[in-house]
């Protein structure tokens, strides 16, 4: 099981390499998270969950599969907000004025296999222009434990991460 301080320090390193591969692209410094990206903040913001997708092999599931889980990723990612942050708020208009949006990712793996891992993400885009991402990968088979509350689970831990 891995710490929460190496937890953290793999965040942050995911942070920073995301930044700086992001910053080489474009030719500029990497920037790092601005005043929004504090626990005070964070904590009572508000919310809007974008419509999640599924990245990488998303023909490993059918389209009744893909169907349920992208559901799971809305409903489950906005129900781990609230438990990280219960003074925040989740709005369903994507147009709410300085919500911070969120886009939940799964990287599905090119096969279905026992050895195999999915990836998570949370794309984090700020009222201020900022995005932070979290993102970590989950063996299919800790996942398969979990069955229907696997996006749970999943976000659950993306979230526990946040400030």
């Amino acid at each position: 099981m891995t710490s929460p301080a190496r937890r953290q320090a793999r965040t942050t390193l995911a942070l920073t390499a995301l930044t700086g591969l992001s910053a080489a692209l474009a030719g500029t410094a990497p920037a790092q998270p601005g005043p929004a990206w504090n626990a005070a903040r964070l904590s009572t913001a508000t919310y809007v969950i974008l419509d999640p997708r599924i990245e990488g092999n998303p023909n490993v599931l059918n389209p009744e599969q893909r169907a349920g889980i992208l559901g799971a990723m809305r409903r489950d990612t906005g129900g781990a907000i609230k438990r990280r942050y219960p003074g925040a708020t989740v709005a369903a208009d994507p147009a709410t004025p300085g919500a911070v949006r969120v886009t939940p990712v799964l990287v599905a793996p090119g096969a279905l296999v026992p050895w195999a891992k999915l990836s998570a993400r949370l794309d984090f885009d700020l009222p201020g222009g900022e995005r932070v991402s979290l993102n970590d990968s989950f063996g299919l088979l800790v996942l398969w434990q979990y069955q229907a509350e696997a996006a749970n689970y999943v976000y659950g831990e993306l979230v526990k991460r946040l400030p």
